[in-house]
């Protein structure tokens, strides 16, 4: 629990200092040395403003040829150099859903990391996305902002200069410290082939290792999650000491919360970012306190079997950190669109795993992925002032600007889009034996593996429910075009409500105006965040989890796969 605690206190005092950098980083008109560089060599006058059409249509482009380059790089491994190994290619279908993944900032990885992937393939495919399709939600997110507090233009500033120095000054300094950090706790970064090791029985074994802290300090602090090894960050290799599983955890969320700091100063009220802030950090802890608890009691199988009641869960958890950090962990990378685990989510109690898929179901908006997190909060917002405005009998403001059908029309696009291609791909997998046949467990856990598949993907998360063969054709192919649209839908929604409310006047605040950075704006935001969640995903939780939990008896589903939706069960 005193890990939880310095957790929040330490986010919580981070927040201004790193918001006031990105705000700096953001806004200053001189044009550093190095990016000066960065813009002659892709050709690009970083000076020229752009329209949010022309925003969105570099960053598409721009996204479209960095996933056809990890495609490429992918397919042709085998022909490539650092494949100390002599890793085969990697099959079209992976190849597709693995491009799709890191393009989108998912990470979600069909495939066990060391034995798929080369060197190269790790560091010039995966590790350069990792910080470029970071830097792009985060260039979107500051040109939203600068929509909505403009006036009378469309214009939201340059693609190239917000990627390129999110990227400089941001997402590079701070990987380099966090990556030295992780060398000196043991974290492996080596271009040498694998080692053999003999163990004390006299059988050797073959060690997996390669450039591994260079790929995890951008992983986390790019919110992308994934991982070098299948095991993610419960391999000592990857997450070694209690120190390097503080500092990773905490680097998930760090950029995330520090940008609604920059948020507040672009917006010039402090308190906005505050607010932002705020109901993020009630429905963090809210989670953690749901799914914390449970863990350190007895499974109904457990009990079951004979074991005391106050044994604590161990089962899926890395032993050497302790159940609260495993707990801790698994909410705040189903906050952030970050994926990375270092205990297996399948393996929590029923409401403890309710918990992740609900923080993936309502957007991962709870601090969320770097730039898409707050863009999708904001979103919200407009929700929330439009009720706010309906409550009071007022045109809904925010931040000084009127939100009329147009802003709310892009709003609900943004928000139920994902929502949708999320229920309709999981309504087709559970009715398809082929993609039920994939899964490990029958039941209403069974369910959940196929369900936490398409929540994970459609929300740009990147995590498992273990279990679940995802490496086939359907399940790779679906859920690269889910998390694209999953991506890139609120993306170019996210500009459009920035170009749409930057084309506004500015309105006086009157007394009649409704605050947005009060206490009871923050509890109405965060009260339209639970409800939405609530309304479109409740129905599938109820036929997972909370099916599971009132189950409990202990028992084991041993039924043949089909029964998982034909059996009675659901």
């Amino acid at each position: 629990m005193g890990t939880i605690v310095v957790y929040v206190l330490l986010l919580i005092l981070i927040t201004p200092p790193l918001g006031a950098y990105m705000h700096r980083v953001y806004t200053r008109e001189r044009i550093g040395r190095l990016e000066s560089l960065v813009y002659r060599a892709i050709g690009v006058d970083a000076t020229a403003e752009q329209s949010w059409r022309r925003y969105a249509s570099a960053c598409l482009w721009f996204s479209a040829i960095s996933m056809v380059f990890v495609y490429a790089i992918l397919r042709l491994q085998n022909h490539l150099p650092l494949n100390p190994v002599g890793l085969p290619a990697v099959n079209s279908y992976v190849a597709f859903n693995t491009a799709s993944s890191f393009t989108s900032n998912t990470n979600w990885q069909a495939y066990a990391g060391e034995t798929t992937m080369s060197y190269l393939s790790q560091m010039v495919a995966l590790t350069f996305q990792n910080f470029v399709s970071a830097a792009v939600g985060m260039a979107v997110l500051i040109a939203m902002i600068r929509g909505i507090t403009r006036a009378h233009t469309d214009e939201l500033g340059n693609f190239w200069r917000d990627l390129v120095r999110g990227i400089v000054y941001v997402l590079l300094p701070l990987s380099a410290a966090i990556a030295i950090v992780l060398i000196g706790q043991g974290v492996t970064q080596t271009l040498a082939n694998s080692a053999v090791a003999t163990g004390v029985q006299g059988f050797t074994q073959t060690v997996a290792r390669g450039p591994v802290a260079s790929q995890i300090a951008i992983k986390q602090l790019g919110t992308n999650g994934g991982g070098f090894f299948n095991v993610n960050s419960a391999h000592p290799f990857e997450n070694p000491t209690a120190l390097s599983n503080f500092l990773e955890m905490f680097a998930i969320l760090a950029i995330a919360a520090g940008l609604t700091s920059t948020f507040g100063r672009m917006a010039g009220n402090a308190r906005q970012g505050w607010a932002l802030f705020a109901s993020m950090w009630i429905l963090m802890i809210a989670g953690v306190v749901i799914a914390a608890p449970g863990e350190h009691d007895a499974t109904p199988a457990m009990r079951a079997a004979g074991v005391s009641a106050i044994a604590p869960n161990l089962e899926g958890k890395e032993v050497r950190f302790s159940v609260d950090e495993g707990s801790l962990w698994m909410v705040t990378t189903t906050d952030a669109s970050n994926g990375s685990v270092n205990s297996m989510h399948d393996s929590y109690q029923a409401l403890a795993g309710m918990v992740p898929m609900f923080n993936m179901g309502i957007g991962e908006v709870v601090f969320g992925g770097v730039g898409s997190g707050l863009y999708g909060m904001v979103f919200y917002v407009v929700v929330a002032v439009f009720i706010g405005g309906l409550m009071v009998g007022r045109t809904p403001e925010y931040l000084g600007k009127k939100v009329m059908a147009r802003q709310v029309k892009i709003t609900v696009i943004a928000i139920l889009v994902p929502f949708l291609v999320v229920l309709a791909f999981t309504g087709i997998s559970v009715v398809m034996s082929s993609t039920v046949a994939a899964t490990n467990n029958g039941g209403p856990h069974g369910f959940s593996e196929i369900f936490y598949l398409y929540l994970s993907q459609g929300n740009n998360n990147g995590s498992a429910f273990a279990g679940i063969t995802a490496s086939g054709p359907w399940y790779t192919v679906t859920g690269g075009i889910v998390m694209l649209i999953s991506r890139f839908v609120p993306l170019i929604a996210a500009l459009a409500l920035g170009a749409s409310m930057g084309r506004e006047k500015t309105v006086p605040f009157t007394a009649g105006t409704l605050r947005t950075d009060t206490p009871l704006f923050v509890g109405l935001l965060t009260g339209v965040v639970v409800i939405i969640g609530a309304l479109t995903f409740v129905p599938g939780l109820a036929l997972g989890p909370i099916v599971e939990h009132l189950m409990r008896d202990g028992r084991l589903f041993s039924f043949t796969r089909l029964d998982l939706v034909h059996g009675g069960v659901l």
